[in-house]
Order: C-alpha cells, then structure tokens, then sequence
C-alpha cells in the first residue's frame, strides 16, 4: 500500500472519474500521511466469476476499512494487467463508492460493500482477461486524507465451458463395447461462439440406475477441436457423463447424464 496525490488515484484508472471523487478533493494536492488498512475483502462472495459469450452478472464486494481517523468514504474496483498503470482490463468502468458502515463499537472501522453489474458481450473484448484480476481499494478518512492499495485482493474471472455426452450402442448386451463421444467447448469472447478445447482433462464417470452417486471410470484427454472419445464395457443399465474441473481461466463443465439401456 501506498499513499498518493488524490489526483493520482485519477489517473491510475479511468475508471476513477471526476463523478466518483470529489472535485474538491482533487485539487487538495498531495496527500498527507495516513493510516488506513484495508482488510476481509471478499469478491462474489469468495466463489470465481464464470462467463459466457452473453452473461450479465451482478457482482458484490465487501469490504473492511480501519483509520485511525475513522473512514469517510472508500472505493474499490477490478482491474486486469501487470500493473495499475499498464492495465488492459477494469470493473466496473465508473466505480460507485462503497456504502460503508461505522462499528457501533469501534469508529475507526467501517464495513463496506458496493455492487455492480458484468456485461460479458460488452466488457470482455478478448480472452487475454480470462485468469487472475486484482482488486484495487482506495479510502479517505474523515481528516480528508486518502490512502490507496493497488492490490487489496484478487478474484478470478473464467471463460464458460460447456461439455456434451452421448454413449451408444443403446441398448447393448452386458459386456459389449460402449463407445461414449462428446465435446468439450467454452466461451471465446473474441469470435463470440463456443470454441473446442483441447489437451484437457475430462472424466468419464457412470451411475448405476437407481443410485445418485457418479464413480469415475477413467479420465480421458479432449482433442484437437475439443473431441472426446473412450470406450467401455457395458455392466448394467446406468447413466454416463464426462465431467470437466475447470482449469484458471475456464470454468467447470458437467454433461447431463445419458442412459443405456443393459440388456
């Protein structure tokens, strides 16, 4: 963490405009030594951010703010890059300021939370942003002095998958081959379609008619254009699927179960 110029919190993200910060504040000039912590982030409620080609998705911070001083007013916002002045990605573009609550038992803390909608037809323009964004915090205490950190916390926003089944022969004899084929896709927000996806891991898993449980059987690799092909014996009448884990810059991916009927 370090301390700027209130301007400077400007101009390290446009995201960060004349309408969030005040024009008075702006031209206070630099700022003077400040004691503010930014502590128990947590971004979508600690679970990753998956989108497809076509997701809105509301998005909700929270934070924790603690001056000395006690906290007038804090922000935070996404952003995606090597550093705050290289940034190729920011969310939301024009950042409300957090509506934060002072401890009934402690001034100088303040609980905060701000909200705000991902469109991934419009703010997601190239795969590049799938993986690691980083959470920018900025804070001014109630002597108007203002503190920011560049890195308060991460989150990770993924490019949706999609995977399909279907194993045939159905219905087949006990102990004849089953060959079971899908494809494993996921969302290109370059092209705006569905993309295949290749040289991951998929599972092959089965559940017997009648239970609700699914047992892997094997764990197969997706080809060129996100093919899955593997073959099994038939054992009695059940349910086969292919189930994707995810990887840092996709989400999961689960088929629905498709039924053969053993005879």
């Amino acid at each position: 963490m370090r301390i700027r110029p209130v301007a400077a919190v400007v101009t390290l993200a446009t995201a960060l405009s004349a309408a969030v910060i005040p024009a008075a504040a702006r031209a206070a000039g630099p700022a003077a030594s400040s004691d503010t912590t930014f502590s128990n982030l947590v971004v979508n409620g600690g679970k990753d951010i998956v989108l497809g080609l076509t997701t809105r998705k509301t998005i909700t911070l929270t934070w924790t703010a603690k001056d000395p001083d006690g906290i007038a007013a804090s922000w935070v916002y996404l952003w995606h890059g090597p550093n705050t002045d290289d940034q190729d990605g920011v969310l939301p573009l024009y950042p409300p300021a957090g509506t934060c609550t002072v401890s009934p038992t402690d001034r100088t803390t303040s609980t905060c939370e701000m909200s705000f909608v991902v469109d991934a037809a419009r703010d997601l323009d190239h795969n590049g942003l799938a993986g690691t964004w980083k959470v920018f915090a900025a804070a001014q205490d109630t002597t108007d002095d203002w503190t920011e950190a560049d890195v308060a916390g991460t989150t990770q926003i993924k490019r949706y998958a999609k995977v399909t089944v279907n194993a045939s022969p159905e219905p087949v004899r006990k102990g004849r081959t089953i060959t079971v084929t899908g494809k494993l896709t996921r969302a290109n927000w370059e092209s705006g379609t569905y993309t295949g996806y290749r040289d991951r891991s998929v599972k092959l898993q089965f559940r017997k008619k009648g239970s609700t449980t699914y047992t892997t059987l094997k764990t197969i690799t997706s080809g060129s254009n996100g093919t899955l092909k593997t073959t099994t014996k038939a054992v009695t009448d059940g349910y086969f699927r292919f189930l994707f884990t995810g990887t840092a810059t996709t989400g999961p991916a689960t088929a629905a179960g498709d039924f053969v009927d053993v005879g």
